[in-house]
């Protein structure tokens, strides 16, 4: 097979700008190796580029995705022996809604018996997020209390587990459908996330004390808020844009809008000494030169995951031809957990 089947995404827009092309089959070059594409995570990062939101993104036309699973079927020069026919989870910056695609050999990690593509291909960007918050950002202990905005999408579900795993009590919020499962899953208490006043509920069912941590993704106007909820000695990690890809007009003005909601000036250093918190930022996507941090985050996580410890929360799995609507899932907060691309719906794992 000399070509291969890609989702680019063709311009700027919505959910329709989504096409599926064949392209030549890539060779790994010295370090690399060429996954054959099982999964892909698709994440936010990929519907702001699709609206023009994200400025680390390539010039459009592109092919998105940062996260496969597969098999290795080719390795370039320089790689250690062996590696053809493994299987693996990897990290790619862009190019991943592919059948195929090169990789450098340090990105791809070796899946641990029983656990299948799908679920591999959910670990990488969510899981890693979540890793660099609540372990290295702002460690989490088990008399934390955590507030995790989103708790229902990827990232807030791998945050969860990880959080529960610290023995923390975890707060959470996510639109009124959603809040009965995650009961069920042990987040203590669950707020509307369209609730803009969230804050005085979050003393009141803290005993006036406030959250230890706030995991907070949404920006602009919602930055406050959250900073109103913490305690003393709080800390508050920022770790994305998503206020600014809200429905179908999304695009410039709804980021110009999201910005101008910042708090600039409020949360100042003073500010942050006299009320004893603190405040973090997380993007994953800016962390390419730290690959001996992140691959040492990873292994950990799929220890874990080999060990049953944390189970990615999948949504739903959609072919190629559908990315369109796996994208549009994510932009109206529809999803449950993860959703995944496969390139033909037989390929299911």
């Amino acid at each position: 097979m000399t070509t291969h089947r890609q989702v680019w995404t063709t311009r700027r827009g919505g959910p329709g700008v989504l096409e599926v092309r064949e392209a030549p089959l890539p060779a790994p070059g010295p370090g690399e190796v060429r996954v054959r594409v099982a999964a892909a995570g698709v994440n936010f990062a990929d519907v702001m580029m699709r609206r023009g939101l994200y400025p680390d993104a390539p010039k459009l036309p592109a092919v998105a995705g940062y996260e496969v699973a597969g098999t290795v079927d080719a390795a370039g020069t320089g790689t250690a022996a062996g590696l053809e026919g493994r299987r693996v989870v990897a990290m790619c910056r862009f190019g991943g809604y592919s059948e195929a695609v090169c990789v450098p050999a340090a990105q791809a990690w070796t899946l641990p018996a029983g656990l299948d593509a799908t679920r591999a291909a959910a670990l990488p960007v969510n899981y890693l997020t979540a890793w660099q918050m609540v372990r290295v950002m702002a460690p989490v202990g088990p008399a934390d209390t955590v507030l995790v905005h989103g708790t229902a999408g990827g990232v807030g579900q791998a945050a969860l587990q990880l959080c529960r795993l610290a023995g923390a009590t975890v707060l959470g919020s996510a639109s009124p459908a959603k809040h009965s499962e995650l009961l069920a899953q042990g987040v203590a208490q669950v707020f509307d996330s369209r609730r803009p006043d969230f804050a005085a509920a979050v003393r009141a069912v803290t005993g006036g004390r406030g959250a230890d941590i706030v995991l907070e993704p949404r920006n602009g106007r919602w930055i406050m808020e959250s900073y109103r909820s913490l305690a003393k000695c709080g800390r508050l990690v920022l770790f994305g844009f998503s206020q600014a890809a809200v429905g179908g007009g999304s695009g410039t003005w709804s980021a110009l809008r999201t910005l101008a909601q910042v708090p600039w000036l409020q949360l100042n250093p003073i500010r942050l000494m006299n009320d004893n918190r603190a405040l973090a930022g997380v993007n994953l996507g800016r962390m390419w030169d730290q690959a001996g941090r992140t691959r040492g985050w990873m292994d950990e996580l799929l220890a874990l995951a080999a060990d049953g410890r944390i189970v990615p929360r999948l949504d739903g799995v959609f072919p190629f031809a559908e990315a369109g609507a796996a994208q549009a899932r994510l932009e109206q907060r529809l999803n449950f957990g993860k959703v995944i691309l496969i390139p033909d719906r037989e390929e299911r794992s």
